[in-house]
Parts: structure tokens; C-alpha cells; sequence
């Protein structure tokens, strides 16, 4: 069996054709059936299988000026945008008005003006900044959905899933001037929206969640990360509260189950605030995919406990 000739370890998993060919490599390895080619003019090592790798396939193809922008960006950002990333998905590009944007299979190319937009490298790409991100997701989600968007951009919590970037990402003043830079394009109407709904110090996307849902079936809003002291002493910060009312609403992920000690955190901050008095509805996945009705019937009960 003949063996392939070692490619320069220089080119790395993902090439273009035009860099293999400085590098030496003959027409006949670039075009061996080992080698994939995910896009025009490009070759990689594997066929990619992530997100990640689908972004670093088309790295070689990445031209001054360009970057990463939408869907594309969001996900490189951390944000929680409504879609589960598949591999059909078209990376999203952007490109000054004086630029073509790439005509590309698997790619969705456009135009951005250069005063919307700031350029910034995440994992090693260049993309637009997370506020520009969001608006030009903003014409594909819900004003719910775009509320999640702008709750993480807002939030300085360390522990928010996935984000990354720095905190904050973004103030309120810099979203509503931003907002007023771009004037119209489309979902415009929808940022409009949320951004008045949107709130400051969200720890998770289903804190938001939680909370528009909570909005729409009209009850007052829940205050976002309260503070609970016992005569100056720190007892728990929780995710949504009346604190007149002393009641606490706790939104339990995956990790809360599977972590031992967050485990064993929650039941004694639970025992604390039911000492001090607080009643504490305790909710899952499952109370959000109902459309909220166990959750509802819950904190009903709570109100009507704290009128007597």
C-alpha cells in the first residue's frame, strides 16, 4: 500500500489550496481522497462535525474585511440564541458596502455598514460584536427570544452558561444608542421591544424566560437576583423574588441535579429561607414546557398565603 506524503505540519488541520501550494504540495496530495473540502479552494484534515470545526474550515477563506456575523456570531459569542446548531446551518458573513460578499454554498453572505458594526477576534476569527450580532439575528426570533438575547449581553454574572467576551457586553445606554445608529433594518421593530423588557444581572436564559412568562400571565414582575440578608448576613441571591411578599422562585438546570455539592448548596439555602420565612417554588424544564400552568398554580397559592 502506497503511502501518503506527509503534509507540512505547518498548514495545520484546515488549508487553503493556495497555501498548500506555497507550501510545496503537489496538485495530486491537495486533491487526495483523504483530504475533505468543505469549501471552494479549502482542505481539511477531517470532515467537521461541530460548530467549531465548521467555522474552522472556512478560516482559510476569511478576507480583510470580512467577519463572522448573525447565527454565526451569536454562537462564537456564547449567546443563547433559539436554534440547536446543525450542520446544514450557513455560516452568516458580513463585508463592508464596498466589498462582494462571498456566493458560497453553506454560506449567507452580506452587507454591513462599517459605522454598525465593530470588529472583534473570537476563537481565533474575526466577528462582529455581540450587540451587531444580536440585530442581525433580530429579523429570525421572537421578542421573547430577543429579550434572552439582550439579558445576556446586559448581564455582568461570571457564572451566565456559555457566554464569554468580558462583562458586561453591553449597557442599556449602549443598546438603545446603537439601536438609534442603525435607524431600520429588519427585526428593528423587534429589538425596539425588547429592549424594554429587558433587565439587568440575568444569571441564566431561563431566568428570562421564566420571568416573561410570568409578564404574560400577569402577575406583577418578579425582581431579577435579589439579595436576602438576616441582619447583615448574607443568606442567598435568588433568581426571581417578591421580596415584599417574601416569596422565591428558583429555576433548577441539569447542573443543579447532577452536581453534588451545588446539590447539597440549594437544600441548605432553601432551609434558610424558609427559616427567615420565604416561601420558595422550586421549577424545572418540565414547568416551563407546560406553558407554565404547575408554576402558575403555585405562586397563586403563595400570593393568597401572604393576603391572609
Amino acid at each position: 500500500m502506497r503511502t501518503r506524503e506527509k503534509l507540512p505540519a505547518r498548514l495545520g488541520a484546515n488549508f487553503s489550496v493556495s497555501a498548500a501550494r506555497a507550501a510545496g504540495v503537489g496538485r495530486t496530495r491537495r486533491d487526495a481522497d483523504d483530504l475533505h473540502r468543505p469549501y471552494p479552494g479549502t482542505r481539511s484534515k477531517a470532515a467537521p462535525e461541530t460548530f467549531l470545526a465548521t467555522v474552522e474550515c472556512y478560516r482559510p477563506r476569511l478576507r480583510a474585511g470580512q467577519a463572522f456575523a448573525g447565527r454565526t456570531a451569536s454562537r462564537l459569542w456564547g449567546l443563547p440564541v433559539p436554534w440547536r446548531w446543525q450542520r446544514h446551518e450557513p455560516l452568516d458573513i458580513a463585508v463592508p458596502l464596498h466589498l462582494n460578499p462571498p456566493k458560497v454554498s453553506g454560506v449567507l453572505g452580506r452587507r454591513l455598514a462599517a459605522h454598525r458594526v465593530r470588529h472583534w477576534t473570537v476563537a481565533g476569527v474575526a466577528v462582529v460584536d455581540a450587540v451587531a450580532a444580536a440585530f442581525t439575528c433580530a429579523s429570525e426570533i421572537t421578542v421573547d427570544e430577543a429579550v434572552v438575547l439582550i439579558d445576556a449581553r446586559l448581564t455582568d454574572a461570571r457564572n451566565y452558561p456559555r457566554l464569554i467576551g468580558g462583562r458586561p457586553l453591553a449597557t442599556m445606554d449602549e443598546l438603545e444608542q446603537r439601536l438609534e445608529d442603525w435607524g431600520r433594518f429588519p427585526g428593528s421593530g423587534t429589538v425596539r421591544k425588547a429592549i424594554r423588557l429587558a433587565r439587568n444581572g440575568v444569571e441564566s436564559p431561563k431566568e428570562t424566560e421564566t420571568r416573561l412568562m410570568i409578564r404574560a400571565a400577569r402577575f406583577a414582575e418578579p425582581v431579577v437576583q435579589h439579595v436576602v440578608y438576616d441582619r447583615g448576613r448574607f443568606v442567598a441571591r435568588v433568581d426571581l423574588a417578591y421580596p415584599e411578599l417574601r416569596i422565591a422562585i428558583e429555576y433548577e438546570g441539569d447542573g443543579h441535579r447532577t452536581d453534588k455539592a451545588q446539590w447539597r448548596t440549594d437544600i441548605r439555602r432553601q432551609r434558610e429561607l424558609e427559616n427567615l420565612d420565604w416561601i420558595v417554588i422550586r421549577l424545572t424544564q418540565a414547568d416551563l414546557d407546560d406553558g407554565g400552568a404547575v408554576l402558575f398554580t403555585h405562586l397563586r397559592s403563595a400570593i393568597a398565603r401572604r393576603s391572609r
